[in-house]
């Protein structure tokens, strides 16, 4: 279960310590599940924040699931400096999950490219529009002729988790060097010391994620 995941990788924890603001003393659900739960949700399927009503109607399984509302606050609440705190959160949570993973298999998994393996960690940087079919909070005509956002992603192609990324509005460029850079440095954050440092890591991106400026600029995070 997702869930129990959560909890065994000290991720809800860390969640509600990061988050321990937003919730006064002795009352509520607790911050680090409410801002799980969604996750849990969306892994399961759902699309909506409603949807909660599937874990929620199997309190059983899931205990006890914060309302709609009441899930919702939190997540309109978090501020850039609450979001950055969540980072190491996550990190945290991948330190112990990799490890994890490892002693049930022969490692974190390779990469292939052209049937090849790829004897490294790889990291997929790209930013992709997604369509709004309504107006929303920084929606905006994208260079596609679309409507909606382009936010621009990092996933490590051995594991194919999304280590990091950048809410962006549709008419935000493909190859802005400062978002590539700021989106890879957090994810190269998110890689456990043991995988970061002392393995080579290949980032890969089209012909968007070389401008001079992003191609010059080593990530703040050794690696």
């Amino acid at each position: 279960m997702l869930a129990d995941l959560a909890d065994a990788t000290g991720l809800t924890a860390a969640y509600s310590t990061a988050l321990r603001s937003l919730r006064p003393r002795g009352t509520g659900h607790d911050p680090g599940r409410v801002i799980t739960d969604p996750a849990v949700m969306l892994a399961h399927g759902g699309e909506t924040i409603t949807d909660l009503a599937v874990l929620r109607d199997q309190a059983e399984v899931f205990g006890p699931v914060a309302s709609t509302p009441t899930a919702w606050r939190p997540l309109a609440d978090v501020a850039e400096r609450a979001r950055s705190s969540l980072r190491p959160a996550r990190a945290q949570a991948r330190e112990a999950a990799w490890p994890q993973a490892a002693e049930h298999s022969e490692g974190i998994p390779a990469a292939r490219a052209a049937g090849r393996v790829l004897p490294s960690l790889v990291l997929d940087l790209d930013a992709t529009p997604v369509t709004c079919h309504s107006e929303k909070e920084q929606a905006a005509p994208t260079y596609k002729g679309g409507f909606g956002y382009h936010p621009l992603l990092c996933f490590p192609a051995n594991t194919g988790e999304a280590t990091s990324g950048r809410r962006r509005p549709g008419n935000a460029g493909a190859n802005t060097a400062s978002d590539h850079i700021t989106v890879l440095d957090q994810a190269l954050a998110q890689i456990p010391d043991a995988h970061r440092h002392g393995t080579d890591i290949l980032v890969r991106t089209d012909s968007a994620g070389s401008p001079p400026d992003s191609a010059a600029s080593p990530p703040e995070t050794s690696a």
